[in-house]
């Protein structure tokens, strides 16, 4: 780099509206992400264009697409700007932590972190804001812009961070009466491939596999049915409807199955879960909201 090197503040105008544009493919999703209106969102990304002598952007009334161009600059700006605001909030906080911390987390874990660990934290670190987003999909942390997330260990992938906030949880697979006077139970579990079964969706083109113990290791069952969701509780009220089986962790379940809404099967084969973790990529740890978020929730799990 040169002595006196200084980049041009025009550079980076509109690159933060285009790369926003570029995650959602969305000019009023990117215009409320960044606070404007979306003509302002439109205004920025045609001067950045212009200045690139290069079209970004394919637009239609119904879709907005990336050029070649677009690809690249994306593949390449969008890390850069990340680390300019990552080092921009490291900087500005290293006083009192504060921003925006955004957390992902399954519907079921709510519960586990509300009320014991999330109102303390808010309490101290009155200039932290979170927004916390629930789904049952397995989220790309630094693509979908996470601070950090919860999810079960074996979903997690292997260069993840983890913490972890719960010992590990029983499954179950769960039925009504109707269903066993109907179709009759499964004895072991290659029976399931004779029953429907109702799968659990995470992202896409993902499903939650039925994991059971076979010579004391977890074995994956490929099961089939008419219902597949990505909403947990459906798939719970379908099984209670006597529309199929379901492998479900067994607390959000028991007291369906002590009221005998549910019976459970297969119990000597079902091989458990390593339990819920706390998850987020390794450089994102210097960040000193989610730094005091990770020391806050080690220090509630020690007490």
């Amino acid at each position: 780099m040169k002595d006196g090197f200084t980049i041009n503040p025009l550079v980076l105008n509109g690159v933060e509206a285009f790369l926003c544009v570029a995650k959602h493919r969305n000019f009023p999703r990117a215009a409320e992400d960044l606070g404007i209106s979306a003509s302002a969102v439109s205004q920025q990304v045609r001067g950045l264009e212009e200045r690139l002598g290069v079209p970004l952007l394919t637009r239609t009334t119904r879709r907005v697409g990336l050029t070649q161009a677009g690809q690249i600059f994306e593949a390449r700006a969008g890390p850069a700007m990340g680390g300019l605001q990552e080092a921009y909030e490291e900087t500005r906080n290293l006083g009192e932590p504060a921003g925006l911390l955004r957390l992902h987390m399954p519907k079921g874990a709510i519960p586990l972190l509300i009320e014991p660990i999330l109102g303390e934290f808010c309490e101290k670190y009155p200039r932290i804001d979170l927004e916390i987003l629930t789904s049952d999909e397995v989220p790309d942390l630094v693509s979908d812009g996470f601070d950090a997330g919860v999810q079960l260990r074996e979903l997690l992938d292997e260069d993840s961070v983890a913490l972890r906030l719960t010992s590990p949880i029983g499954f179950v697979v769960i039925g009504a009466p109707v269903y066993f006077a109907r179709r009759g139970r499964p004895e072991v579990p290659v029976d399931l491939r004779d029953h429907d079964c109702i799968r659990l969706r995470v992202g896409i083109d993902r499903t939650i596999g039925w994991t059971f113990s076979e010579n004391g290791r977890p074995h994956h069952v490929p099961v089939d049915g008419r219902i597949t969701s990505d909403d947990y509780a459906l798939c719970v009220a379908a099984a209670k409807s006597g529309l199929g089986l379901f492998f479900s962790a067994q607390s959000i379940v028991a007291e369906a199955l002590a009221r005998g809404e549910l019976e459970a099967v297969l119990s000597d084969y079902v091989f458990g879960s390593e339990g819920l973790f706390l998850h987020y990529p390794s450089r994102a740890h210097a960040l000193p909201k989610l730094r005091v978020f990770i020391d806050h929730v080690r220090q509630h799990l020690e007490r």
